[in-house]
């Protein structure tokens, strides 16, 4: 078990020209902040109103640019993962006092970013610092809006819809959410990527105390694992951070909230008082029970809260004389937060095909020794290796002769021999349910009862019984036994005859399924010839394919039957008794035949799989290629259809030909006014910022690409409204 430790709890003061320098004071140390009220004189004379409170923190942020913020409270608990230690960084504090910024930043801006981002930067340089472990790196983003839970990372294309609402679930192992989707990330780019499209979906809204006010509580989640790169290694660690950023509390005369914000600021206030009560829970010794399972917040904090972690918490207040009652409720909170105790630990897990080496290795080594005793005590003959052919043999001829009643008694020597007697058992029982089949197949045709034509192919060539079951027809079965019907031969199909028309435009567009087909025609006719030629191979390759299949099977059973033939030579040796000349066994010619044709048989056997095998992956590429062109032939006709029938023939005007813009994939209301965009706005500010710090390359390049993405998606829905139109 591990160390037991206080959580650190820091104070971030936003900053603000109006700042209350008589009522809110620092210690000298940084580390405490006091709090001074004047009386109120309407009370009266007799007035025990509380006026002085003292807050003992672990650091009070004040005027802190990011870079201090991050090196001070989260760079040590990023650090500790990588050694397997949990750890969970949580924004707690008033609306509009700088939790979102202290944890996420402004993505605008590199030198601003927060917590998050430089986590994730950490860990990427760490990982480039540490060559002897194989690390990976998954995360995933949680959003607990009104007590409902939602994966930001959602609309990902390659994340499928959830079909069941997410659920909160606790194993042995911790709590996790089911539903929740995990990304694999190899790379910082990527990282930066997930973390903007979960931001792009996240919940916010405008009042009074905040314009971008989150009316979410969301969880960012690193999932590490680092593998040693050495084989002799078969521990492995596993550890999680969990970055929290709360929703504000706040007070509703404060904020002005009404309608949807209401009902959401409702939501917020309920689940932060009940983290809060589960904070007093977790900081008194005497309390058995923590109410974790009062709400969604808590509950999937669960393990984050006094649990296996490294945890830290930033208080961000206001330093303004009109918010000291809610800076001293948020300080309350955090001097709370300060008696909780967590019991932080490594994670270490094993590799189970590292340990099966290992105990190989292990296992070898314990067998030379057991060989150096037995020569030691005279026990040379038993052998502690894996018994061979000839051994396996010996042991299948002593069972047959045991189950004919040739032989009393098998000869055991350890337990691999007892072992392998039970198997050869095994062996024959096959091998003679194998002959039994084999002697049924070479008379009769098996016929399934519920292929009904070939069952009516059967009576009508009059293949019944008296008593009019099909002949050989075994009771309880689902088979009977006849003649299968042939395969009638597929008709010519017939030719048809491509028609160049002139295409008349008409004035409300065709349906879809007539404007392909003219596509087919026009424009798409060479994709289209593509596709075809790609189908044709692919559909001659599934021929030889079906024909190769047909040989193997015709060589199987010709296998079986010589097998079954040199078995029968074999037995009657035997029973007449076997002659050895100089050591060697003597076999007649026509079993000497029958093993020569059996080894034949092998080879081909062999070689026709070996094609198969080959064209099943020539199969695989050409459905490949038939997949490809089926997809580029119904892009390409989507954008003909947009080109040709969606914008009116004036606004095609204003698109120069032969630009970058193509007629069909900006909504019309868009064309005359093609400025400068925000994707314009970031090239200029990456090509300003990059030379002064080429660490921000990943941050701006996954910025970009995300601008991007979005972009072309509002653009492809004002088309979809214009067509509607």
């Amino acid at each position: 078990m591990g160390t037991r430790k206080k959580v650190h709890a820091f104070v971030r003061v936003k900053p603000t020209d109006d700042f209350a320098h008589e009522m809110i004071r620092y210690g000298d140390d940084k580390r405490s902040i006091d709090i001074h009220l004047k009386k109120d004189i309407r009370r009266g004379v007799v007035n025990n109103q509380q006026i002085d409170w003292s807050f003992k923190l672990d650091g009070v942020l004040h005027d802190a640019s990011q870079d201090l913020v991050y090196e001070t409270v989260a760079k040590d608990v990023v650090s500790q993962a990588l050694n397997g230690y949990n750890g969970t960084i949580m924004c707690y504090g008033q609306t509009g006092a700088g939790k979102t910024y202290t944890m996420t930043g402004a993505t605008e801006n590199y030198k601003h970013r927060g917590i998050l981002p430089r986590a994730l930067q950490q860990v990427f340089r760490m990982i480039e610092e540490r060559p002897t472990h194989a690390i990976t790196v998954r995360v995933s983003y949680l959003e607990i809006y009104n007590e409902s839970l939602f994966d930001l990372l959602s609309t990902l294309p390659y994340v499928g819809p959830s079909v069941t609402p997410m659920t909160i679930v606790e194993n042995p192992q911790g709590v996790f959410i089911k539903g929740l989707s995990v990304h694999l990330t190899s790379q910082e780019e990527d990282a930066f990527s997930l973390l903007f499209e979960g931001e792009t979906n996240r919940i916010i809204a405008s009042h009074t105390m905040n314009k971008n006010s989150s009316r979410s509580h969301c969880i960012f989640t690193i999932y590490l694992e680092a593998h040693s790169r050495t084989l002799s290694e078969e521990k492995y660690i596993t550890s999680k951070i969990n970055l929290v950023d709360l929703a504000g509390s706040e007070r509703l005369g404060k904020s002005g909230s009404e309608g949807r914000v209401l009902k959401e600021a409702t939501y917020i206030n309920k689940s932060l008082s009940f983290l809060e009560q589960a904070i007093i829970a977790l900081g008194d010794q005497k309390r058995d029970h923590i109410p974790f399972r009062q709400c969604k917040l808590t509950h999937a904090l669960k393990d984050s809260l006094g649990g296996n972690c490294n945890m830290v918490l930033v208080t961000n207040i206001y330093g303004e004389a009109a918010q000291l009652e809610e800076t001293l409720s948020s300080l309350r909170f955090a001097s709370r937060m300060k008696l909780v105790t967590t019991e932080p630990a490594i994670n270490e897990k094993y590799d189970a095909e590292r340990m099966v080496k290992n105990l190989e290795k292990e296992l070898a080594l314990l067998k030379q020794e057991l060989a150096i005793h037995d020569s030691l005590t005279n026990r040379t003959f038993v052998t502690y290796e894996a018994m061979d052919e000839i051994q396996i043999a010996e042991i299948n001829s002593q069972v047959r002769r045991y189950l004919e009643g040739t032989l009393d008694e098998i000869d055991i020597i350890n337990l691999r021999q007892i072992k392998e007697v039970f198997n050869q058992f095994r062996v024959v029982l096959s091998q003679q349910e194998q002959e039994v089949e084999s002697t049924l197949r070479r008379k009769y045709t098996l016929i399934d009862r519920n292929d009904f034509a070939a069952i009516s192919a059967v009576q009508k060539a009059g293949l019944v019984d008296v008593d009019g079951h099909l002949v050989g027809e075994p009771e309880g079965q689902n088979f009977g036994l006849g003649v299968a019907p042939f395969s009638t031969k597929p008709g010519k199909k017939a030719k048809s005859k491509k028609t160049f028309k002139e295409p008349l435009r008409p004035d409300t567009p065709p349906s879809k399924p007539v404007a392909f087909e003219e596509f087919k025609n026009e424009r798409g006719s060479e994709i289209n010839r593509i596709f075809k030629e790609n189908k044709s191979i692919l559909n001659e390759r599934r021929k030889r394919a079906s024909e190769t299949t047909q040989r193997i099977n015709a060589i199987k059973r010709e296998i079986d039957v010589t097998k079954e033939a040199l078995d029968f030579q074999k037995s009657l040796r035997e029973k007449q008794g076997e002659y050895e000349s100089k050591g060697l066994m003597i076999i007649d010619e026509e079993e000497f035949l029958l093993i020569l044709k059996l080894k034949d048989l092998k080879k081909q056997y062999r070689s026709e799989y070996q094609d198969l095998r080959d064209l099943r992956a020539e199969i695989q590429y050409c459905q490949h290629l038939v997949d490809q062109c089926r997809h580029r032939l119904l892009m390409e006709f989507d954008i003909w259809y947009n080109e040709s029938f969606v914008i009116p023939e004036d606004m095609q005007m204003a698109l120069k030909p032969g630009g970058s813009i193509r007629p069909g994939m900006v909504p019309v209301n868009r064309i005359v006014s093609l400025g400068e965009d925000d994707q314009d706005k970031f090239s200029q500010l990456q090509q300003r910022v990059l030379p002064e710090g080429p660490d921000s390359i990943s941050f701006y390049n996954a910025k970009v690409k995300t601008e991007q993405k979005h972009n072309y998606l509002k653009t492809m829905m004002g088309l979809q409204q214009a067509h509607r139109k």
